[in-house]
Parts: structure tokens; C-alpha cells; sequence
């Protein structure tokens, strides 16, 4: 019997809308986090039933584990939508339950545990969820059981949990759905038969065993079309009838970055992925053993590719090993992160690895006001835990890259993930491999990155004297950054009349001398070139303030974000991206004159990024289109195609517009 406490009501949250949330998925709320787990989850066998047309989900699952011996209680993780009608130990008894006003339900058990000795409890539990209902993480809609797509995502707690993506566990699961309807979860590639559902209306079950501790918790059902299939076919696209013309070229990008991944980290648990569509009300991205989904409307888009990278990347950082902790959060979702980043530089070379690295240094120093080893402190579906973990994280492995090389890198990777397959790793288990395997004493570089807050600001004052006998140059100069405790060697270009000379200098404290002898006249001379180290720029500060603006506009805080964005002019006034943005919430205001000044400004601008040109030409357009001047618009649009700079579908959507007048949402 489970009594039931009404939770009080709230309006739903607005969900921070960020890049960074295809991966929130990696968190729990922190009140649940905060407190360690006092039983340990170990497997379920999950009998469940999914009805598309009354949106409705009917269970019985078995859970597996362990308790300690003076524990009378226990609480699961559960979805607030689902009702427990009953719950039984392994002999039958039925138990007591009582749901919260968090969502969760508190269990009482019959006879004391024995330490060590494994419970088998049983939950019989239905609900309605159409994914417009309270869920277990406000503002984020994680499940829903609907036509074409339905989806059951782990973190939505669909069936009872506790360690979330801390404690790992096995999963059997048997999902009976309607008829014509493919599953998708952990454990091979799910076998089915046809079945009678309890409506009596013909469906299929689909049976699938995942035997290896770790997070098989997700269910994809659809009505994807034949699999589309690049390679010698263990990875698999599946889509929707109305993405199929995006098919063959996702599979393409599948294939690759699965084998690329594979030459980098190492043979994955499973050789065979799965990868589903989603739809677009949900997550971006979702991961879990065998399976990688990312939204439809991503299928075709370029963005695409580096989302479903960093999807794939985490069959290893995330499934493969966890992290302990949420302060060890780091490392998995760091390195998917960067895995999305080398991946990027084996596609596009160096350039395009330096121009990714931008962003993601503006959101590693955005929040950057605690260490990553007290992360677990934090609301890990903030935007700035989100931001530390993955951005701060990437970070973090594309400097340990830089300081240990190419090989030793990959080296420390396979290592990791070799050493702690099937379990969880700690930030203090990283650095003992990372020493190990690249024979260097690394405790400065995780003191200062992981322990430490604050990126070094560089300047460089040097002076070149004229060596006797044609000997060439002598430059003498100091490198100064305000980290008392900084130490790491760093790269120093010297651009000469002839050869350039490259050095690597080993910077500590604030003050740091260097003397470079040189044939040829030093003309130039930059401190760290290659951007091997996270630091502090002009060029930086208004990236970050730009980012803030975007979280900030995502949360619907409107007056925050325009400050933000004005931080932003005021370190960089030509900031064409700025500008843009600023605009975007002045049209949101419906202040149409401000905001026409606003893409003016940035049209006027520095033009970076260079899409700020045709968007905003787009921008102005609609706002004639909306006060009526349609001649106006229509030159607008004209503008926008003449920029031959279709960067998501923008010369596409400027033609659309000449032949039909914008409208408002509202006013169609």
C-alpha cells in the first residue's frame, strides 16, 4: 500500500535552453545528490507496457539491492506522474509506502536488512504522462508516451532509482508497445514477437539484457522507417518518415566518428549503436549503453555532427566509466566534450579546433568561481555546473593534451577508460593514471586547473640586442600573469626576418625571465600561440558576458541579459554579435525602433561571427514586415540573399519571405 503527500503547486520552470543541456542528463538535483545513497541499486527486470493512445505506461519492475543493516527506510527515486499501487518484498509480504512532495517514494521495510545480502522488491506502478506534467527535473520534459515518438528517458526516474549515474546496475527489460512500433534500449538489438496488449489491440514485445553495471535506462519506441547503414553495419540510423532524406549522410557521420572515437579511446563495451531520432520537445541529445539519440530537426543540420560526436563520445565517458561523484563530473563530461573536439580537428585540421576552442573557454571561465572539486555543491542543472563540468572540463584535457603530448594523451585515455571499465572513476584516480602513463609529475597542473579557480592573463615585455660577430639576436624578456601559484610550461613564438623559433618556457609565479637567441631580427613574439592554455582576454571577456546573456535570456530573465550583453559593448562597442543579440531581446520587448538600431549596429560592426551580416538583414525585415512597410522588408531580404551566407537555412528563410510577408506567431 503506498499513501500518497500532494505536492505543492508550482509553475514549471523555464529549462536553461543552452547547448550545454543535450548533456543534463549527466546530473541529479542537488538535494538528491548531496546526501550519499544508503542502499545501492545493482540490477531490475522491467516488465512495461506503453499505450500511445491514451498516453498511458503500466509497470512492474524488480529491483535488486543492497541495504545497510540498521536502515528501516529506504526512498526511490520516482516520477511524480506515476502512482505505486503496490510493492512486495522477495516473499511476498507487501510493504508500506508513502510518496513525498518531491516525487520520490519512502519505503518501510518488513524484516531488518542483512548487510551485504541483495533485496528483490517489486513495484507495480502506472501513470499518464504526455510529458506536459510535473517531472522529476522542473522545466525539463524527459518522458512522454506519444505518437510517432515515445520516449522514456533515464533521468525522468520511469522506474524506481537512487545514486543516480553514480551507483551502476544491470537491466532486463520486456517493453510491450503497439503494433508497427520499433524499441530501442541497452542490451543488443532487442529481439521481439507479437503480443496481445492489455486493450486487447495487437503490439509487439521487445526483450533486451544488458548484463554490465551501468546505466541501461532509457527506451526510444517509434515508427522509424528501415535502418539507414554506413560501413560494415554495426552502427544504425533510425528515423522518422519525415527525416529520411537526411539518412544516408547521418549514418555516414555515425559511422565515422564511432570508428574515430574507437581509434581514440579504445574498443568500446559494445561494438553496436544504435542511432535514434528524437523529437524535438525534449533533451537535444540523449545517451545510454548501444544507443545515441539526438532531436530530428538536428538530423540535417551541421550543428548536428558535432552534437551526435559528443553523444557518441560518451559509449566511453559516461557509459564505459562514471564519475563517483558529481565533483568528479568533470571528466566525463569533460571528454566528451573534447572527444566532440577532436573530432572536429580530425575533420577541419588545427584551425578548426582553435576556432571551436573559443566558445568553449568563454563557458569554461563563465561561472568560474568555485573549483571543479566542489562542484558537487552546486545545482548541477545550472548553468554553471554545466558550464564547469563540460566546458571547464574539455579545457582541462585539451591542456593536459599540451603538456604531455599526443601519444602520452592518448595513452592516459585508454588507460582510464581500461583501468576503470564498468566503474567509477575519481578525480584523484585521473591523476594517478595521467602520472603514471605520461612519466611527468602533474600535481601542479591538477592543483591549479582542478582545485584552483582563475586563468592566467598574459603579458610579455621583452627587449632584442644585437649579438657580435653575426651571430644573430638575443632576445631578454618577462612574461607576467597574476597566479601566485601558476606553474606550466608555455609555448613562445618567435617570428623572425628568417626561421620562426618555437620554445616552450616553463612560467611560474607571476614573473617569469626567458632569454631566446635568434639568426634573424625577432619581429614578433607571442606568448602561447596555439591557445594550449585556458587564459583571460579582451576578446574572451565579451564571449563570456555574451554566453551569460544567452543563459540568462533562456531563463527568461530579460533585464539581466541586456546587461549582460551591454558588459559586452562595453569591452568590444563594434562586438557585431552583441549588438545581434541585444537586438533578439529588444524584438522579444516588441521596442522595434531599439532594436532596428540594435541590427544596425551590428551590421556596422566587426562582423564576427560573420552570419551576424544576413541574420540581421532577416531581423530588420520582419520588423518592416510586422509595422507594416513591406517594400522596406523586401529589400531587407534581398540583402540577406545577396550575402550567399545560408548559415542555418538563412538565404532559405530570406526567400521564403519575399514570396510571403513575415507574420508574428500570434497573428497567424
Amino acid at each position: 500500500m503506498v499513501r500518497h503527500e500532494k505536492a505543492p503547486n508550482s509553475p514549471k520552470g523555464r529549462p536553461y535552453i543552452v547547448a550545454l543541456l543535450a548533456f543534463a542528463c549527466a546530473a541529479l538535483p542537488a538535494t538528491a545528490q548531496r546526501e550519499r545513497p544508503a542502499l545501492n541499486i545493482t540490477g531490475y527486470v522491467i516488465d512495461a507496457e506503453l499505450d500511445t493512445a491514451t498516453h498511458h505506461l503500466a509497470a512492474t519492475t524488480v529491483v535488486s539491492f543492497t541495504a545497510p543493516a540498521n536502515l528501516d527506510v529506504v526512498n526511490f527515486g520516482f516520477h511524480p506522474a506515476l502512482k505505486v499501487t503496490k510493492i512486495t518484498d522477495e516473499s511476498g509480504k507487501l510493504l508500506e509506502g508513502e510518496r513525498t512532495a518531491d516525487g520520490s517514494v519512502r519505503v518501510t521495510a518488513a524484516t531488518p536488512f542483512v548487510a551485504g545480502q541483495t533485496s528483490h522488491w517489486t513495484f507495480v506502478y502506472d501513470g499518464t504522462i504526455t510529458g506536459n506534467e510535473d517531472g522529476p527535473i522542473e522545466g525539463l520534459k524527459l518522458a512522454a508516451i506519444q505518437e510517432p515518438i515515445s520516449y522514456l528517458l533515464y533521468p525522468a526516474r520511469w522506474f524506481p532509482t537512487t545514486g543516480y549515474m553514480t551507483d551502476r546496475f544491470t537491466a532486463e527489460m520486456h517493453i510491450k508497445v503497439p503494433q508497427g512500433m520499433r524499441v530501442f534500449a541497452s542490451g543488443g538489438t532487442g529481439t521481439s514477437k507479437s503480443v496481445n496488449l492489455s486493450n486487447g489491440k495487437p503490439g509487439s514485445e521487445w526483450d533486451f539484457k544488458w548484463t554490465k553495471p551501468g546505466f541501461p535506462g532509457t527506451i526510444i519506441a517509434g515508427r522509424f522507417a528501415d535502418p539507414f547503414i554506413a560501413g560494415p553495419g554495426n552502427v544504425k540510423v533510425y528515423l522518422t518518415i519525415s527525416h529520411q532524406a537526411s539518412g544516408n549522410q547521418l549514418a555516414q557521420t555515425a559511422n565515422k566518428e564511432f570508428d574515430f572515437f574507437t581509434d581514440s579511446f579504445g574498443e568500446p563495451e559494445s561494438t553496436h549503436l544504435n542511432v535514434v531520432e528524437l523529437p524535438d520537445d525534449t533533451l537535444p541529445a540523449a545517451y545510454a549503453p548501444e544507443l545515441a539519440a539526438i532531436q530530428g530537426s538536428r538530423v540535417g543540420d551541421k550543428s548536428g555532427i558535432r552534437l551526435l560526436a559528443n553523444t557518441i563520445a560518451h559509449q566511453w565517458w559516461g557509459c564505459e566509466i562514471s564519475p563517483r561523484n558529481l565533483g568528479d563530473a568533470w571528466i566525463t563530461n569533460g571528454m566528451s566534450r573534447y572527444g566532440e573536439l577532436m573530432y572536429v580537428e580530425d575533420q577541419g585540421g588545427k584551425s578548426a579546433l582553435k576556432a571551436a576552442l573559443e566558445d568553449v573557454a568563454a563557458g569554461a571561465l563563465a561561472y568560474d568561481t568555485v573549483p571543479l572539486s566542489s562542484t558537487s555543491r552546486l545545482d548541477p542543472f545550472s548553468p554553471q555546473f554545466q558550464s564547469m563540468t563540460l566546458e571547464k572540463g574539455a579545457m582541462i584535457f585539451h591542456m593536459l593534451r599540451g603538456e604531455v603530448g599526443d601519444k602520452a594523451f592518448l595513452n592516459i585515455l585508454k588507460g582510464a577508460l581500461s583501468q576503470f571499465t564498468d566503474a567509477s572513476i575519481r578525480t584523484e584516480d585521473f591523476e594517478k593514471v595521467s602520472e603514471a602513463l605520461s612519466q611527468q609529475q602533474l600535481l601542479p597542473f591538477f592543483s591549479q586547473w582542478v582545485d584552483g579557480t582563475g586563468a592566467p592573463s598574459f603579458t610579455n615585455k621583452y627587449a632584442v640586442y644585437r649579438l657580435g660577430n653575426n651571430k644573430g639576436f638575443r632576445t631578454i624578456g618577462e612574461i607576467n600573469q597574476d597566479l601566485d601559484l601558476f606553474r606550466m610550461p608555455i609555448e613562445l613564438r618567435v617570428e623572425t626576418d628568417g626561421k620562426t623559433e618555437v620554445q616552450k618556457i616553463d612560467v611560474v609565479g607571476v614573473n617569469t625571465q626567458y632569454v631566446v637567441d635568434t639568426f634573424g631580427r625577432p619581429r614578433r613574439i607571442s606568448v602561447d600561440p596555439g591557445d594550449w592554455v585556458l587564459k583571460t582576454t579582451p576578446d574572451l571577456q565579451v564571449r563570456i558576458a555574451i554566453l551569460k546573456g544567452q543563459q540568462l535570456v533562456a531563463q527568461g530573465d530579460l533585464v539581466n541579459a541586456l546587461a549582460e550583453y551591454k558588459k559586452a559593448l562595453e569591452s568590444n562597442p563594434l562586438s557585431s554579435l552583441a549588438s545581434y543579440r541585444i537586438g533578439e531581446v529588444l524584438v522579444t520587448q516588441r521596442n522595434y525602433q531599439a532594436a532596428v538600431n540594435s541590427f544596425r549596429d551590428a551590421l556596422r560592426g566587426d562582423d564576427e561571427p560573420p552570419w551576424t551580416e544576413v541574420w540581421s538583414h532577416i531581423a530588420i525585415g520582419k520588423i518592416f514586415d510586422i509595422t507594416g512597410q513591406r517594400d522596406r522588408a523586401v529589400n531587407e531580404y534581398r540583402l540577406a540573399v545577396q550575402t550567399n551566407d545560408n548559415t542555418q537555412g538563412a538565404v532559405n528563410e530570406a526567400r521564403q519571405y519575399l514570396q510571403k510577408p513575415y507574420k508574428r506567431p500570434e497573428d497567424n
